[in-house]
Parts: structure tokens; sequence; C-alpha cells
């Protein structure tokens, strides 16, 4: 196989699957099947109401790993981000929310599906994370669904606001298809016990749980200790019922998230992020039937996972469709 290390994103044009047309880079090789990301996000909105147009189509995407840094596939993703990258990509979450311009405003619908197009990705699964009462980000995720057939989109309600039960009612009345969770942004443990009920809230309602799951190195540590693997155990033994999906596989304790889906069947694995090797390893060791792919749109561009999804099958193509489309579409109920 090729080097694992490229020079820039365009340079994955070397694998055998890739091309770059008009200076992008698309999927050439037909025989890869269609591909469902399930880790995608539009900009988000805090304590502000949203002011940027999430239906306006830019020329570029400005991804938060910008396409001119290297790309080593043997290391954790962010681990690629350049000291710049990373300051403008705080910058931008932080500050950049309250304002109309920045990074953000590229991170929209349309921008989405045309990378989609270029790569055969025909769903993508949009992820919104809300905070107590000052955000509206799953309405925006949610309407963004029902306005592209192309994006779906999960719900987001916060353990601690008050109608839990009604707001996941109206949110999956609007078409949500799971409900996202993430520790360390909406400060709060995977085992808290208002989060314990919010799962039983989602498996009543057959909503699949994807929650952030694993320190991914860059946040902050009120959020590293949140999302320490082991605090997810006890939700997953306590509620058989619910539908776990751990995104990024765990992140830096990888090992960790693999046992949990090795020893529980209510746990799918989600890759994004993860290096070749880590990706190599789960399809060894996990469910080949529990294992997902995702990008973690617009901080990575989507080829990115893909590339190292069809490395990784490279002499077993038949996981392919498994972890690029099946294993989704049973998940999210578009499997006939």
């Amino acid at each position: 196989m090729p080097d694992q290390v490229f020079t820039n994103l365009l340079d994955l044009s070397r694998l055998p699957w890739f091309d770059q047309r008009d200076g992008r880079l698309v999927l050439s090789d037909p025989s890869v099947g269609p591909a469902i990301d399930m880790h995608t996000h539009i900009a988000l909105a805090y304590l502000l109401p949203m002011r940027l147009d999430l239906y306006r189509a830019t020329a570029h995407t400005e991804h938060y790993l910008p396409s001119c840094c290297n790309i080593d596939f043997e290391v954790y993703q962010n681990r690629n981000f350049t000291p710049a990258a990373l300051h403008a990509l705080k910058r931008d979450l932080t500050l950049g929310s309250l304002g109309r311009g920045g990074m953000r405003a590229t991170h929209t619908v349309p921008n989405l599906v045309r990378e989609m197009d270029e790569l055969g990705i025909v769903h993508s699964v949009l992820l919104p994370i809300e905070l107590p009462y000052i955000s509206k980000n799953a309405a925006h995720a949610l309407e963004a669904a029902r306005h592209e057939p192309k994006v779906l989109s999960f719900g987001s309600v916060h353990p601690i606001v008050d109608r839990v039960p009604t707001r996941l009612d109206e949110q999956a009345h609007a078409g949500a298809r799971g409900v996202k969770v993430h520790p360390a942004v909406q400060l709060i443990r995977p085992d808290h016990p208002r989060a314990m009920a919010l799962y039983r809230q989602c498996s009543a309602r057959n909503l699949p749980v994807l929650l952030h799951c694993g320190p991914v190195g860059i946040e902050l540590k009120s959020g590293r200790r949140r999302t320490q693997v082991a605090l997810y155990e006890k939700p997953i033994a306590e509620q058989p019922q619910t539908k776990f999906v751990l995104g990024h596989a765990g992140a830096l304790q990888m090992e960790r998230a693999l046992d949990l889906a090795c020893r529980y069947p209510n746990v799918w694995l989600e890759l994004s992020g993860q290096s070749l090797s880590n990706v190599r390893t789960i399809l060894d060791r996990a469910d080949p039937d529990r294992v997902v792919y995702g990008s973690d749109w617009p901080f990575y561009h989507q080829a990115i996972g893909i590339a190292k999804v069809l490395m990784a099958t490279a002499g077993r193509e038949h996981l392919r469709a498994k972890v690029l489309y099946q294993n989704a579409a049973k998940l999210l109920g578009l499997a006939r």
C-alpha cells in the first residue's frame, strides 16, 4: 500500500480510489458503493441566536484541519493540527460562535452535500449539541434534515433541563433518528443520574444514543475528566435495551471502548478520528455488524475517514459495505 503520510488533502489522490477534479478530491472508484456518514455537524450557536445562513453555499469549505496540512494516518487525527490551526479552531468554536463570519460560515448544508456528492455519501447524520436553555441547535439540525433529504439528524436534549420526555417526543416527531450526548461540551458525566434517565427515555422511544466517547487531548481538563471511557460502562451495562454508539470509538482510549463493544451487544463503534492501525484493530476484533464510518465534518474532510476504511479492508472487501453503509442503515431504520 502507499505511504500512510500525505502531504495535504489532495495527496490522497495517490490512493487507488480517489482522484482530483477541478482542485477537489473526489471518489473515482464506483465499486466502493454508497456510504453513510454517522458523525457530522453544521455550525452551532450558543447564547445568541444563530446568525449564520445555514443554507448558503460558498466556493470552499474551511475544514478545521486545513487542506494544506500534512495528514498522518498513523496518529489520532487531531494530532495533525499545527499549533496555528488548533488555535484557529478553538477561537472559531468559542468567540467565533457569537459572530457571523469565520470558518463556521462555511459549515453549511449545501457545502456538506457538495462534499457528500463528490464522495458517494448518500446520507450524513447531523449531531447537534445543546446546552441548557441557551441554544437551539437541535431545531436547526432537524430543520436542515427536513430541507435536505440527503441529510439526517439526531436530536439533543441536555439531561438537566425540565420536560425531557416532552422534548424528546417533539424531536422524534420532527424526525430525530437518535440523540447526541457530549459529556465534554455539556459538562455532565455519562453516568450522571440525569444522563441515565435520558438514556432510558431514549430507549423507550427506540432512539439510539451517540455519545462523544473518550478524551481527544485538546479539550479542557473538565471535559477530559468526563469522557474517560471507564465512565461509560455503567449506562451500557445497566441499560442493555439502549443502543449506544461510542463516537470516535473511544478516541485516545480506543482499546477500552473496543473492550466495551466486545463485551456488550448494545454498543456500536463510530470510527471518526481513529488512526489507520486502530481501525484495522477494531475490524479485527469487534463485531463487524456494529462498526460505522464517521468523519466529524467539518473538523475533517469526509474523504479521510473513507480512505482509512478502504485501506483497512484491503483483502477483506466484504467488510466495506457493512462499515460504510449497511450497519448505519440498520441502526437508523433505513434498511429494507
